[in-house]
């Protein structure tokens, strides 16, 4: 596989308005050709949804999704720029991708990484830092390594950031952006709610052999 430099991928991203990485991947994918991975970025969509990304997504629709067995179900709201795409087949499919994909990911509590507090961070940061693995380790080290231990819960954390169901090569996010690319507007997935079935409910446990012994002893 070619060896990507820096200075390729920011000459692409100049170009073609795509993101760091998906500059890194297409010229990955193309072999360090920049005339393809262009093509590439273009057949992807994400070109054209990078340019699109700063303007004002004030439309869109609700979407439901509510798993088989009625035990999971979800409400997501995902915002684009016009009623029109709103109201398109494309953007009611994609509506539905990502709250299948947010019924499928019971992990998953925020849409981005961004949301993610920075209590929350901290807390996982202090978990980390206190794992007996990092016992005897240069304090340079172990900071390298708490680092990407908490970048990757975060991960964990965050829809955006999840393979997408249907095609795992790629993530949540740049099957948006795909899809953002296909219908010329700007989308993002703002919020969502899961609701588990009976989640949160304290259920009294019972002692089947002890109910059995008690009846046995009044019959």
């Amino acid at each position: 596989m070619a060896e990507i430099s820096a200075k390729l991928v920011k000459e692409l991203r100049d170009k073609t308005g795509a993101g760091m990485m998906d500059c890194k991947k297409a010229l990955s994918e193309c072999g360090g050709d920049a005339t393809k991975a262009t093509e590439w970025l273009r057949q992807k969509g994400i070109a054209t949804a990078e340019k699109k990304a700063g303007r004002t997504a004030a439309e869109g629709a609700v979407g439901s999704y509510i798993h088989t067995g009625a035990r999971v179900g979800v409400l997501v709201e995902v915002n684009c720029e016009t009623d029109f795409v709103a109201r398109g087949d494309v953007f009611q499919e994609l509506l539905r991708n990502v709250a299948m994909q947010i019924a499928a990911c019971p992990g998953v509590e925020y849409v981005s990484t961004d949301q993610i507090p920075a209590e929350i961070s901290e807390r996982e940061k202090s978990i980390e830092m206190g794992r007996d693995d990092l016992e005897g380790k240069p304090e340079q080290m172990k900071v390298k390594i708490v680092e990407g231990r908490i970048g990757k819960r975060l991960k964990e954390l965050a829809l955006l950031d999840q393979p997408f169901i249907k095609d795992s090569a790629v993530t949540v996010a740049e099957m948006v952006k795909q899809v953002a690319g296909k219908v010329g507007e700007n989308i993002q997935v703002r919020r969502f709610t899961r609701f588990t079935l009976g989640e949160g409910i304290e259920v009294e446990k019972s002692d089947f052999a002890a109910e059995v012994a008690a009846m046995s002893q009044t019959a």
